[in-house]
């Protein structure tokens, strides 16, 4: 027994913040930004934390899924924007929505929303639960330093959700984590300690472009061939492959070197940017979406970011 998904939902902020917007704010420009990252436009909140984005993707996979709130037998979400570390992004949904069920969150960067649905898929396995509401949601927009042209450009918000349920359809996965800061880091709250004498670091998304880029390539390459290997189904199997959306060239490199043509890749880094944990599930929703998808699918999700993590899984449609 593993998982099957029963339906997806996703939900982004109303503000729609355009590269030529930024280029007022930073030097920058449009053609530059398109060129590099493939970014054209992401969602900004004015109003709203990655709560909100939760509850609001949540109600759209329960209605499309077809699964009451009282069936709802645990609740994890993604996500190292919340506004609080207590209560967690979670227990905001829980008590919005009105389930009854154990709630938390777990924060891995960028791969977190896959590792959030493994971890559902152990507890379904393990027949303690029946149905998992599986979400990621990120305002980036709060660690964004918007005087930073190689960062501010790159991010945007929103959430993404699934509900989850028994089923043979959660092939195989890996997750992984390598540790250390020298790549990405986002220094945390320093507190006000009196007695604290160590280094204190503003809040803000620090990234080594390059180096991400060569770990993401690598590990989207090496996660979805083990995985494929796995499952026991050849590359050219894969129907659909929904990647973390960081950046088109990272998405069109491991596309020429897993030898999967572009087509098979969904891709909506030009409306929403990078969301973190939000981007798989938002992609997946927006997939579903499309009419795309079929029956009997072979639907390969696979992320990477801080910590350094990535994660990977198969799952058939």
């Amino acid at each position: 027994m593993s998982i099957k998904v029963l339906g997806t939902g996703f939900y982004v902020p109303q503000r729609v913040v355009t590269n030529d917007d930024l280029a007022n704010m930073v030097e920058t420009s449009d053609e530059w930004i398109t060129q590099r990252v493939g970014v054209r436009e992401r969602r900004v909140s004015t109003d709203e934390t990655a709560a909100d984005f939760a509850i609001g993707a949540a109600f759209e996979a329960l209605e499309a899924s077809g699964v009451s709130v009282e069936e709802i037998d645990l609740i994890i979400a993604a996500s190292i924007t919340s506004e609080t570390i207590c209560p967690t992004v979670a227990g905001a949904v829980q008590q919005k929505i009105g389930a009854s069920c154990p709630a938390f969150d777990i924060n891995s960067a960028c791969s977190g929303f896959l590792f959030a649905l493994d971890t559902a898929v152990s507890y379904i396995m393990r027949g303690n639960i029946r149905n998992a509401l599986v979400i990621g949601a990120e305002r980036l927009s709060k660690i964004v330093n918007w005087t930073d042209r190689n960062t501010c450009v790159i991010f945007g918000d929103g959430a993404g959700a699934c509900v989850v349920a028994p089923g043979e359809n959660y092939l195989s996965s890996v997750i992984s984590t390598e540790g250390g800061d020298s790549v990405l880091k986002i220094p945390g709250y320093s507190g006000a300690s009196p007695f604290y004498k160590g280094i204190t670091e503003d809040p803000f998304i620090f990234m080594d472009g390059q180096e991400t880029f060569k770990f993401a390539v690598s590990r989207i390459v090496r996660d979805i061939k083990y995985v494929a290997e796995k499952a026991g189904i050849s590359l050219d199997e894969i129907d659909h492959v929904v990647t973390h959306q960081a950046n088109i060239r990272i998405i069109e490199y491991a596309s020429k070197r897993l030898k999967i043509p572009m087509e098979k890749f969904f891709v909506n880094i030009d409306k929403y940017g990078n969301t973190s944990a939000a981007s798989v599930p938002i992609a997946l929703a927006e997939l579903d979406r499309s009419g795309r998808l079929k029956r009997g699918d072979n639907v390969v999700m696979s992320a990477f970011g801080g910590g350094l993590s990535s994660a990977a899984c198969i799952i058939k449609w």
